[in-house]
């Protein structure tokens, strides 16, 4: 009985070949969802209205000329869009420091939203002995190690050291509050710095950089915790 149940199912949603094609536009708006980079998600948005198109005139008579009309509108809007993107992209360029960090820390960030997040950086150069961070008071904004060394410390004890491609103080700009330990850099550092109100401000106006910049947080912490020396965040 489920075995007639299923094949009368199937029948039902395939009962004519055009219905083949319906589906498959429908599947690509789907996986367009799951898609980040905007250029591809934008194909396949377009891909998915041409097909819808070719459904919605052949599969009908007279063809549902409503329906034709505002996928056409879409495909238009999506492949503005795209030749917007496009134009964007050529515009940006990054120097050799910035290249590193966008191909390693930053990667799961696309160009755009890497320059958004350069753009109100500053890069900063320091001698051995210079303090990021002291326990008990409030961090003004997030550092990433570019390279260099820095000794963390809470009540004095050492509790591990942070290299090439750490983040300070991650953790007193994700919960807020004052420093749960002392950072002191251990040699020459250059370092990138990002005031906390401007960098929390773009992040709320961009949700998709706010989630691959947790991302970011997650594989720091899960680097700290998987070295060979425990490493707290200030």
């Amino acid at each position: 009985m489920n075995t007639e149940f299923f094949a009368d199912l199937i029948h039902l949603i395939f009962k004519a070949p055009l219905d083949l094609v319906g589906h498959t536009s429908f599947i690509l708006t789907a996986l367009s969802f799951y898609v980040r980079d905007m250029i591809f998600l934008r194909s396949l948005a377009i891909v998915s209205c041409i097909v819808g198109i070719v459904y919605n005139f052949f599969n009908f008579e007279p063809p549902l000329w409503l329906v034709i009309f505002w996928l056409s509108v879409f495909i238009c809007i999506n492949g503005y869009r795209i030749i917007g993107i496009i134009l964007e992209r050529r515009s940006i360029s990054f120097n050799e420091e910035e290249m590193e960090l966008h191909e390693t820390v930053f990667q799961n960030f696309t160009s755009l939203e890497f320059m958004k997040l350069m753009r109100i950086s500053e890069w900063r150069s320091v001698e051995s002995g210079h303090q990021f961070a002291e326990q008990g008071k409030v961090i003004d904004g997030l550092n990433l190690l570019f390279n260099g060394e820095v000794i963390i410390t809470r009540d004095d004890k050492e509790l591990g050291h942070g290299r090439d491609g750490s983040m300070i103080g991650e953790m007193s700009f994700i919960q807020g509050g004052a420093a749960t330990a002392t950072v002191l850099s251990t040699r020459a550092c250059r370092y990138v710095h990002w005031p906390k109100e401007n960098l929390t401000s773009l992040l709320n106006r961009n949700p998709s950089m706010d989630i691959a910049m947790k991302h970011v947080f997650s594989l720091d912490l899960t680097r700290k915790l998987a070295g060979p020396e425990p490493i707290t965040d200030s």
